[in-house]
């Protein structure tokens, strides 16, 4: 029983370990697709993904990006692995939400 307990303590503590590289790994990637394309002044706040994405070579990944008043929740498709896949491809899918700040001041 203590092995299997110790077995599960070490899934889990690679999982999380995979989850939170994954996750860091796909904000550098939006962030040189975007510099690629010319918006170096957009930036990204935040990025969603399901809890089995690390573990495909497809994910849907929501991305919230920031461009002085304004905020945008953007879903995009992840085609390849940060770990595995020589190449990573974006696809813009739709424009969840926008919001305007109007009149805050920075």
């Amino acid at each position: 029983m203590g092995r299997l307990v110790s077995l599960i303590l070490v899934a889990g503590l690679a999982y999380g370990g995979l989850y939170l590289y994954y996750g860091w790994a796909v904000e550098r990637a939006v962030e040189d697709a975007l510099a690629d394309l010319g918006l170096t002044a957009l930036e990204v706040e935040g990025i969603a993904y399901g809890p089995l994405a690390p573990l495909t070579d497809e994910a849907t990944i929501s991305t919230e990006v920031t461009y002085q008043g304004a905020a945008a929740t953007v879903d995009l498709r992840l085609h390849g692995h940060p770990l595995v896949s020589e190449e990573l491809r974006l696809e813009i899918g739709a424009l969840q939400a926008l919001r305007l700040r109007i009149g805050a001041g920075q």
